[in-house]
C-alpha cells in the first residue's frame, strides 16, 4: 500500500495537529545494563528491577495512536532498526517546512534510521548540522516568532551524559532560521538524581496554547531566566511545578490544539490546573514508558500542524 507524504509544516506548540510520528516500543528488547542507560530516571528503575517491558511500552504507545487517530490525526511508526525507538521526539523536528536531523549522543545516534521511509517519501528540505552541533529534539520548541532551545554551557555539556544539547546549536538555528529570535535556556543538569536533572527543556517547561504556561524554576541554571519567565507570563498564567512533579514529567504533554492536551493519567494537581485554564485534557496511561524518561512530548514527533490562527 502507497504511503501518501507529508506536507512538513510546524510553526508553533500548540496549533491543531494534523500529522505526528509516534515511538514504539517494538524492538527495544530487555531491560538496558546500568552502564547503558542514558538518564537518571531509567538508571533508577533499573536498580530497582522496574524497569518496563516491550510490551507494556508497546501496549501504552498503540493505545496513544488509538486517540490520536480516533481525532482524525495522522499517525506514522519509525522504520524497526532493532533498538528502543519510543523517544522520536530527540531524533527530529520539524520547524516551518524544514525537517532538521538533529545531532545525538552516540548511543543514541542508530535510532534516526527509523526515520529513511519517511525522509525518502517526503520532498521537503532536510537540515544536517555540522558534527560540533549537538542537538536532541526534547530541547527545541518552535514559539511564535521564536525558537526556545534548552541547553548545557561547554563545561556542563562534557560532564554530564544527560547533556544534550550544547550551545553551539543555538547559533546554527540562528543561522537557519533568521527571521524567528532564538531564545536559549540554560538547564540544571545530574546524571544521577532526577529530581535535580532537566534532561531536556520539555521536562521542565509546557507553554501551553492559550498562553499559559508550566514550569519548574529549578530545572533552570541562570536564575535571569525564571526572571524572564515569570515576567513575561503572569502569575495567573503560569504553574509552578515542584521538583518531583518535574522528575515525574507532569509538564510533559503534547497540545494537539490551542485548547487541547495530552497527558499521563495520576497528575491530578497539573490537569485540575490547566481545566481550570480551559483546556480539555485527553489522558492516556503511559506510567511504564514514563520508567524511560520520558512522556507524551518526548514520544511523539509532530510533522504537520494547522497554520497559527493569530
Amino acid at each position: 500500500m502507497k504511503i501518501e507524504p507529508v506536507d512538513w509544516r510546524v510553526h508553533d506548540e500548540w496549533a491543531a495537529l494534523q500529522a505526528v510520528m509516534v515511538g514504539t516500543g517494538l524492538g527495544m528488547g530487555d531491560a538496558p545494563s546500568l552502564e547503558d542507560t542514558f538518564d537518571p530516571q531509567s538508571r533508577q528503575h533499573v536498580l530497582n528491577n522496574t524497569y518496563p517491558t516491550e510490551l507494556q511500552v508497546s501496549n501504552e504507545l498503540d493505545r496513544l495512536v488509538a486517540v490520536l487517530e480516533s481525532r482524525d490525526i495522522r499517525v506514522l511508526r519509525p522504520d524497526l532498526v532493532g533498538m528502543n525507538q519510543v523517544f522520536t521526539r530527540d531524533i527530529g523536528l520539524v520547524i516551518d517546512d524544514r525537517f532538521i536531523l538533529t545531532h545525538m549522543v552516540e548511543d543514541r545516534v542508530k535510532e534516526q534510521a527509523g526515520l529513511k521511509s519517511m525522509l525518502h517519501r517526503n520532498p521537503g528540505t532536510v537540515l544536517t548540522a555540522p558534527a560540533e552541533v549537538q542537538m536532541e529534539g526534547g530541547d527545541i520548541m518552535p514559539m511564535p516568532g521564536e525558537i526556545w532551545v534548552g541547553f548545557a554551557k561547554n563545561l556542563d555539556f562534557e560532564s554530564y551524559t544527560t547533556a544534550r544539547t550544547n550551545e553551539a546549536a543555538l547559533d546554527w538555528l540562528q543561522e537557519q532560521f533568521p527571521d524567528r529570535k532564538v531564545r536559549g535556556f540554560e538547564l540544571q543538569k545530574s546524571d544521577k538524581d532526577p529530581s535535580k536533572n532537566a534532561l531536556h527543556l520539555d521536562c521542565c517547561l509546557a507553554p501551553l496554547g492559550l498562553g499559559h504556561l508550566m514550569y519548574h524554576p529549578s530545572g533552570f541554571k541562570n536564575p535571569d531566566d525564571v526572571d524572564w519567565i515569570r515576567a513575561t507570563y503572569p502569575e495567573e498564567m503560569r504553574l509552578e511545578l515542584s521538583s518531583n512533579e518535574m522528575e515525574q514529567m507532569h509538564g510533559n504533554v503534547l497540545s494537539i490544539a490551542p485548547d487541547t492536551v495530552i497527558s499521563s493519567v495520576g497528575f491530578d494537581r497539573t490537569h485540575k490546573q490547566m481545566k481550570r485554564w480551559g483546556y480539555q485534557v485527553i489522558t492516556v496511561d503511559l506510567r511504564e514508558t514514563a520508567k524511560m524518561g520520558g512522556l507524551l512530548r518526548c514520544s511523539t514527533m509532530p510533522l504537520r500542524r494547522n497554520l497559527p490562527t493569530s
